[in-house]
């Protein structure tokens, strides 16, 4: 009837082919809703790594938040930043190779561009670890010691020892033509090593500075995630080379993160937890370690 036809109408319940528009609207509330979460993992993931690129490198990528899950982001997504540092070194260093034929220069060209990269922070920060380490003093005056602008005497051993590693390691690396994919390795592993250094229940050692901003924001599962996905990368690209190669890019990561976590055991031991010194000292133990393994010969 006329009448109705008007009520239906008025409700807004039922149209003329008998479809309810308030399931109508429903629908239409939930496919927002999934479009606002899709864009918002997609902002998290962009901002967490832009983080992730202003934090570990000289690249400015914008100031994004920084909550717990832009940081969580930030860290977890360290592997693939240190891809990128990775990378860039070993084109100039393949640049140098080609020029001079020196697998000595494309070691020391290698070297000095990832340091350039990040303004030498992570080898700055493994010499502060160093000092601390050898300072023989209670936590709190370690700490102090670590906080100085000035390198002592274990600082500058460490440095000398990682900077002599590095370079003999790549130059081997390049002799048997596997120098660009243990810089791309040792990239990544030594990002991993932030990755893990961040794995909750690991604590800060001090009240403020990046140790207390990052400290406990990856979980253990994503840091699990986030090492698989980069043993499977080093290993694919090993095989551009050949199987030989792959296996060893493969062995490189858990070895370069095994040696990485008991560096990371002794300061938890020593100073209580971690400092942003103490994860540049994690990513120069567990990069040398990566190059070390891909000089091996098989």
């Amino acid at each position: 009837m006329p009448g109705a036809d008007a009520d239906a109408d008025a409700d807004g319940t039922e149209r003329a082919d008998g479809t309810d528009t308030d399931t109508d609207a429903d629908t239409a509330d939930d496919a927002g809703a999934a479009d606002g979460e899709a864009v918002s993992r997609s902002r998290l993931l962009s901002d967490g790594l832009r983080l992730s690129i202003s934090t570990l490198t000289i690249v400015r990528a914008g100031a994004p938040r920084a909550d717990p899950a832009t940081v969580r982001v930030a860290m977890t997504a360290a592997p693939a930043v240190g891809l990128g540092v990775g990378a860039v070194a070993a084109g100039v260093a393949q640049l140098a190779h080609w020029l001079t034929g020196s697998p000595v220069i494309a070691a020391v060209v290698a070297v000095a561009a990832m340091a350039a990269q990040t303004r030498a922070l992570h080898l700055d920060g493994l010499a502060d670890t160093a000092d601390g380490l050898g300072s023989n003093q209670p936590a709190e005056q370690a700490l102090a010691v670590m906080k100085r602008s000035d390198v002592g005497p274990f600082g500058v051993v460490a440095l000398v020892l990682v900077l002599a590693v590095q370079i003999s390691a790549l130059a081997a690396d390049y002799f048997v033509h596997r120098g660009a994919i243990a810089l791309l390795a040792a990239g990544m592993t030594g990002r991993l090593a932030i990755t893990a250094g961040c794995t909750r229940p690991v604590p800060a050692a001090r009240p403020g500075g990046l140790g207390m901003w990052v400290a406990g924001s990856v979980r253990v599962p994503a840091a699990v995630l986030a090492g698989l996905a980069v043993t499977a990368a080093c290993a694919a690209l090993g095989l551009i080379v050949d199987p030989r190669t792959a296996v060893l890019a493969a062995a490189a990561v858990p070895l370069g993160v095994a040696a990485a976590l008991l560096l990371l055991a002794r300061c938890v031991v020593r100073f209580g937890g971690i400092t942003g010194d103490v994860l540049g000292a994690l990513v120069e133990t567990a990069g040398s370690v990566a190059m070390l393994v891909l000089a091996v010969k098989l």
